[in-house]
């Protein structure tokens, strides 16, 4: 994970710290499952973040990669930040879990602000 990477998770955490719910901005966030062989066999999900106000604005993305009794196993945050109206960031959340027992990656919260 390169330094911006890192520093972008890490405002998304403390942003959503404080978010009641699951967050204003759902219908701006789209996930889609990456094939482990595109991943070096590691669970990811790319994380597409669309800014669909008129104005420019930062988000905070909580996603949680949940095992087949829906228990939350680990979280992973991304981010956009200054994303212009009308403008997409995609972002990868990589699980640091081994590939068994299967985890399923689930759009915990999504906070624009």
């Amino acid at each position: 994970m390169d330094a911006a990477t890192q520093r972008r998770s890490a405002a998304a955490e403390k942003e959503l710290k404080n978010v009641q719910g699951r967050g204003n901005a759902l219908s701006e966030v789209s996930m889609t499952g990456m094939p482990r062989a595109q991943t070096g066999g590691v669970l990811a999900a790319l994380v597409t973040i669309t800014n669909k106000t008129g104005s420019e604005a930062s988000y905070a993305v909580q996603i949680d990669f949940k095992n087949a009794h829906g228990k939350v196993i680990e979280t992973r945050y991304v981010g956009a930040e200054h994303l212009q109206p009308g403008k997409k960031e995609q972002s990868i959340a990589f699980s640091h879990e081994p590939p068994e027992p299967k985890l399923t990656p689930f759009l915990a919260k999504a906070q624009r602000y």
